[in-house]
């Protein structure tokens, strides 16, 4: 039998100026994402949507989730093959389409993860590895949408 796992979070809208949803205009789309025991943070729509800027919006925290988990993978696979990585760093890109109906959906993220490698001879079995984490990411694996990943390496130093 396979092994399951349970998240569970709260999401709580902070949003209601006095008077709910009684306008379109009339509420803000704050709200707190928390768990048991972790810092809260603090969501809201993209500013596309009527959203606050300064607050993570579920976009981002998609594509944050997505370079997030490729990279947990690479890092425990170049652990097991004895690649030292000293420093690694992506700046992903998630593009998103809007639908006449107002909806929309992801067309792409494109992972663009650096890697600083100990012994830059590396590289090449490196870069099989971001290919085999790529194939076991959780995240990737359950989205409708392609995920890329272009990875780049440096020497550590």
């Amino acid at each position: 039998m396979a092994k399951t796992h349970r998240y569970e979070v709260t999401v709580t809208w902070t949003g209601n100026n006095g008077t709910g949803t009684s306008g379109h205009r009339d509420f803000e789309r704050s709200h707190d994402v928390s768990a048991d025991g972790k810092p809260v943070l603090a969501g809201s729509s993209d500013p596309a949507f009527r959203g606050d800027p300064a607050r993570w919006n579920p976009e981002e925290l998609l594509v944050a989730s997505l370079a997030q988990c490729h990279m947990l993978w690479f890092l425990h696979l170049c652990a097991g093959e004895g690649i030292v990585v000293t420093g690694y760093a992506d700046r992903p890109v998630g593009t998103m389409a809007e639908t006449s109906d107002g909806g929309g959906h992801f067309t792409e993220v494109v992972l663009r993860p650096e890697a600083a490698l100990a012994d830059p001879a590396e590289e090449e079995r490196a870069r099989a590895l971001h290919e085999r984490a790529h194939g076991l990411c959780f995240i990737a694996n359950s989205v409708n949408f392609p995920v890329r990943c272009e990875p780049a390496f440096v020497a550590a130093g």
